[in-house]
């Protein structure tokens, strides 16, 4: 004769167990200025242990590290903003390039907006609109290709949102 599945009765269920649990809405944080970045990471250490490995003669050569993406180098071109900071590989060349910071912007409550370059100019009306979500700004060489990130930090107003809904006329 075969056991039974359960010793619970039939019919009986244990409370909780159907289905997913729901997730834990985060409480809001209490956040003075929405469009002051905090919780911010600098990658200068990494850009500079990069670099000196480069200039230093190890493993890697200009073509390993001069690797951007074409997405990117067509971000820089189109919604980058110039710097007068030389690019650091480059820069023994004689018309050195300067180097284009990208912001990029991630996040859940974002929704289509998410992982997209914008115009930095957006950020403070985004930081009023949105909850919470990541900055990003990568350097990028339009000569050399070189790209490194430079910094991330968070901005919102803390409140959390669900995401807005996809527009219609945005294509998959």
């Amino acid at each position: 004769m075969a056991e039974p599945r359960s010793t619970q009765p039939r019919g009986a269920r244990v409370r909780g167990e159907r289905g997913r649990p729901k997730p834990e809405r985060a409480a809001p944080e209490e956040v003075d200025d929405p469009a002051a970045p905090r919780r911010v990471v600098n990658y200068a250490l990494q850009r500079r242990s990069v670099l000196r490995g480069l200039y230093g003669g190890q493993a890697f050569n200009g073509f390993d590290i001069c690797d951007a993406d074409p997405y990117l180098l067509r971000a820089a071109r189109f919604h980058g903003v110039v710097t007068q900071d030389p690019c650091p590989v480059c820069r023994v060349t004689e018309g050195a390039e300067t180097l284009t910071h990208v912001t990029y912007v991630y996040g859940d409550q974002l929704g289509h907006i998410a992982g997209s370059a914008i115009d930095p100019a957006r950020l403070p009306d985004m930081a009023q609109d949105y909850g919470e979500f990541r900055v990003y700004v990568v350097e990028v060489c339009p000569a050399c290709h070189w790209n490194h990130l430079v910094t991330s930090y968070v901005l919102g107003d803390g409140r959390p949102r669900k995401a807005p809904a996809k527009p219609r006329d945005l294509l998959d």
